[in-house]
Parts: structure tokens; sequence; C-alpha cells
């Protein structure tokens, strides 16, 4: 899977604005974290060329929060999560997560 890294980082797309989450709704589209054309479109900040890319490359995905898709940049190999409340996203990588031990 192709992922757009610049100073060792990956850009992983993802919604952090209240409503429809990105990710979220589309759980099976890993791709939908990572594409590099989608990443070039979310840096231009075009929504309108957003919306017909998404629409042409995934046509039978939900595409509630593209009108505040962001880019979390985090270090190359680093394991993370999305998480979601009411739609709002965040990235949270392994390692700051406090796991309890049972």
């Amino acid at each position: 899977m192709d992922r757009v890294v610049r100073d060792g980082k990956v850009a992983v797309l993802y919604s952090p604005g209240y409503g429809a989450g990105w990710y979220s709704w589309n759980r099976d589209r890993v791709d939908m974290l990572f594409d590099p054309g989608l990443v070039d479109l979310v840096l231009e900040g075009n929504v309108e060329k957003i919306l017909v890319y998404v629409t042409l490359r995934w046509p039978d995905a939900y595409t509630g929060g593209l009108d505040d898709l962001a880019i979390e940049w985090i270090p190359v190999g680093s394991r993370f999560i999305i998480e979601e409340h009411d739609g709002a996203e965040t990235v949270k990588l392994q390692k700051t997560i406090k796991w309890i031990r049972a």
C-alpha cells in the first residue's frame, strides 16, 4: 500500500470534526487512511477536488467527514488506532495508550 512519507513520518488521514467519521465509518478501507492522491488534495485544501477524487476512487464508500479531513504525521512503523466519539476521530499511538493489566 502506497503512503506519503516525509521526514520519517507517514501521513494518516482522519476526520477530527463531530458528525461523521472518515475512517470510523469505513473501517474495511485501510487504504483510505494513507492514499497519496488524497493526501495531496488535503494538503492543497481543495474540498471540491477531494469530493470528486473520493467519489471516483471509492464509489461505494461513506463520504462523511470529508469537509474536515486532516493529516496526522506519525513516525514510520508506529502502531496506532483511530478512536471516534460522536464522529470526531483522533489518532492514538500505541505507545501513548495506558494499558491496564489484569
